[in-house]
């Protein structure tokens, strides 16, 4: 690992940490006032903005990156607005900073309360999604906590003239400098040495795809809140609405599928397989999607590709999908458990009881009933933009929003109280 880099990591976060400080203590005012101007900004220098990205698509396309993961990164107009958007609306959110969760009182008088406090430096390492940039970064800001980013080589162009945007317009309005930071260079040493940097930064959340995450765990010294690869499943019980059903399907793989709420895997009850099969599978194909079946799909539409033992684990971020006839919810849900992501998974069906089981027994962030797995986001959820799905348990599960960057601190009033 170069000098050059090591000394470059430790002096951003060295900047972060300090900033860091002064921005757990400044007014929600000011906070706002900086998501707003940022958001401004980012519509105000769109076409800067579009310029950037223009090299990091060129680039990509050079490389032979599939259009499914293009689409993750190429910014448009709309998309920028979008962005622009989602800072206002963590603007309009209530601040979760000097939050009193609850307070008790003691027998013997002590007044025992928490509060609630930013992380402190929290440290993204992500892929191809350039809008990261903005949403983690103001939801960072808002939460209080500083923020320093590390995308992936495709998108470098724009996450760097993203973040230029962003921190200066936040410099401008209040806040401290260093407390938005993209990391400018795209070596992996750079991103291993973010990841030792316990000293400085509090916690690192992974967003991208499972090789990523599965290096952060690996090497990270630092706390880490794992988010999702999202290997998510759509289960059709033999009662379902199958008109609805064709629609919610083809929503949740084909309107992103490149995103890690995309359905990956169809199950089907086996008392409508042979209705059902037929109809989606000619649906799917009409939009794109491969098609990958088990040895029962296959007997009820023969050309359809056998799935394998690896498919079923797979998250293809593509318009594939597998398809596994079952016996019933208990198979289905079995299936969900051992081969799912426990990132979001849908039960479609008209049937409340069965609807409630799969909710209670499925062991992932978000389900559904009746419903795309696409809903799956931290806009969608009324939450303002996100950092990333957690799929872990610890800390904090399902799309993060401010709240969910901020730890508890307890306080204790007394009145000369000594312990006996």
């Amino acid at each position: 690992m170069s000098e050059k880099i090591s000394e470059l990591i430790l002096n951003i976060c060295k900047k972060a940490k300090k900033a860091s400080y002064i921005l757990a203590r400044l007014p929600t005012e000011v906070k706002n006032k900086a998501l707003y101007n940022m958001a401004d900004a980012l519509e105000k220098n769109a076409e800067e903005i579009l310029e950037a990205n223009k090299k990091d698509v060129e680039a990509s396309r050079a490389k032979g990156v599939k259009e499914a993961l293009l689409d993750r990164l190429i910014l448009t107009k709309s998309r920028i607005s979008k962005m622009a958007q989602c800072l206002r609306e963590v603007a309009e959110l209530p601040d979760p900073v000097g939050e009193i969760v609850k307070t008790w009182t003691r027998p013997n008088g002590l007044i025992i309360g928490q509060i609630r406090v930013p992380l402190g430096v929290v440290a993204v390492i992500y892929e191809s999604r350039p809008d990261v940039t903005s949403d983690a970064t103001g939801i960072c800001l808002k939460s209080g906590n500083a923020v320093i980013l590390r995308g992936g080589s495709d998108a470098i162009n724009s996450n760097i003239v993203i973040g230029k945007i962003l921190s200066e317009a936040a410099i401008s309005s209040g806040i401290p400098e260093g407390a938005i930071q993209v990391v400018p260079v795209t070596e992996r040493s750079a991103a291993l040495e973010l990841m030792k940097m316990r000293e400085y930064v509090d916690v690192l959340i992974p967003r991208g795809g499972a090789g990523l995450i599965r290096a952060v765990i690996e090497n990270a010294k630092v706390p880490v809140i794992e988010t999702g690869t999202g290997n998510c499943h759509i289960y059709v019980e033999s009662d379902a609405d199958l008109d609805k059903a064709v629609n919610i399907i083809i929503n949740a793989k084909c309107q992103r599928p490149g995103t890690c709420n995309a359905a990956e895997k169809l199950l089907v009850h086996r008392d409508i397989a042979q209705k059902f099969l037929p109809r989606i599978i000619n649906e799917l194909r009409n939009h794109g999607v491969e098609i990958r079946g088990c040895e029962e799909t296959r007997k009820i539409v023969p050309d359809v590709k056998p799935a394998t033992e690896e498919d079923w684990y797979t998250e293809y971020l593509d318009l594939i999908i597998g398809i596994k006839v079952v016996s019933g919810l208990d198979e289905a849900i079995a299936h969900i458990n051992k081969y799912g992501t426990k990132h979001s998974d849908a039960i479609l069906t008209s049937d409340f009881n069965k609807a409630l089981r799969f909710i209670k027994d499925v062991d992932s962030a978000a389900v559904y009933w009746n419903a795309s797995t696409r809903f799956t986001d931290g806009n969608q959820y009324g939450l303002g933009a996100e950092i990333g799905i957690s799929t872990q348990k610890l800390h904090a599960r399902g799309p993060m929003s401010v709240q969910h960057l901020t730890s508890i601190k307890y306080f204790v009033l007394g009145r000369g109280h000594v312990r006996e």
